[in-house]
């Protein structure tokens, strides 16, 4: 699992000459060790360079809460660690994330709703049960944000739902010609939560075709992507974006870690402050409509796989 990829540095032992002096040497086996994890693997391609790949091919990389858990420890550790000065993000197999794992989710809304329609908790207690585990999925897609080295997405495939405030909080974003963009939260009756709405603004600069993607749900493809500046570059497969992701990395690695942490603090100082009350926002808004009947209806169709489109009441 935490193979180290050849094909863009060979060089892969962890010893440069620095100010005249060698430091340590040791194996970047030994080096990404600290970075185990179930739904993570964490490789170091080359010097100064992680790779976070999301390891759930089977489940299309979905996100369980162990998954994002395992992601805000990673970014966590990221941070603190001296000799990492960039991160490349990808997924493994043919998708990059198909966003939230509903069906893992499902757990927890159960345990709201209670069983035989009978409620465990009255509207206050849920509606403080569902704040809670918002901010509990918000944390892991901020902790991209917070680390201050720079993050550059390699994404294939599929981006869909929470896979998108995933990517709005790197800061390079690279994909695949067969990639596709999609906010989905609208089919499942409930308006997304962990960052895109507070983050896509600043990165998208159309603002109608970003309400569109939104209200619609509909599929943005790679070129419509990169047109409108959610991407910076498109490339033709996945193998040719990881390597050109990690090229970069790379490069970004031989510059000075001052000056470049530095820069990505500063560039975000401003920003962050209304990110982070629009996801207070967010987290008190959905405390409330995360117990409709749309919510519900929206997510049983998606975790029984249901071809048929919810009828959404009036409201």
């Amino acid at each position: 699992m935490f193979s180290v990829q050849r094909n863009v540095c060979k060089n892969v032992s962890l010893s440069n000459k620095i100010n005249g002096k060698f430091s340590r040497m040791f194996s970047a086996a030994a080096y990404t060790g600290r970075y185990e994890f179930e739904t993570l693997s964490v490789s170091s391609p080359c010097d100064h360079v992680l790779q976070v790949e999301l390891n759930r091919p089977d489940i299309c990389n979905a996100m369980s809460k162990d998954m994002l858990r395992e992601l805000l420890e990673c970014f966590n550790r990221v941070q603190d660690d001296k000799h990492c000065r960039a991160v490349v993000l990808c997924g493994a197999g043919k998708v990059f994330s198909a966003g939230l794992d509903f069906e893992d989710m499902k757990d927890m809304v159960t345990q709201m709703a209670g069983q035989n329609g009978v409620p465990q908790m009255d509207v206050a207690r849920r509606a403080k049960f569902l704040r809670a585990m918002i901010h509990m999925l918000q944390e892991p897609i901020n902790s991209l944000e917070r680390c201050g080295k720079p993050v550059i997405s390699a994404v294939n495939g599929g981006c869909i739902g929470a896979a998108i405030s995933l990517i709005s909080a790197a800061d390079i974003r690279y994909c695949a010609q067969d990639s596709f963009f999609q906010m989905k939260e609208v089919d499942v009756g409930m308006v997304t939560d962990m960052g895109a709405l507070q983050r896509l603004p600043d990165i998208i600069g159309n603002e109608s075709v970003l309400h569109e993607l939104i209200f619609t749900a509909r599929k943005m493809s790679a070129n419509e992507a990169k047109e409108v500046g959610l991407v910076s570059k498109v490339f033709a497969d996945a193998e040719t974006t990881r390597q050109a992701s990690i090229e970069l990395a790379q490069q970004i690695a031989s510059k000075s870690p001052v000056a470049v942490q530095g820069s990505k603090i500063c560039l975000k100082q401003n920003r962050n402050q209304h990110v982070q009350e629009g996801l207070k926002f967010m987290a008190l808004w959905n405390m409330a409509m995360l117990q409709s009947e749309d919510f519900v209806s929206g997510l049983t169709a998606v975790s029984s796989k249901s071809e048929k489109v919810p009828i959404f009441a009036d409201l």
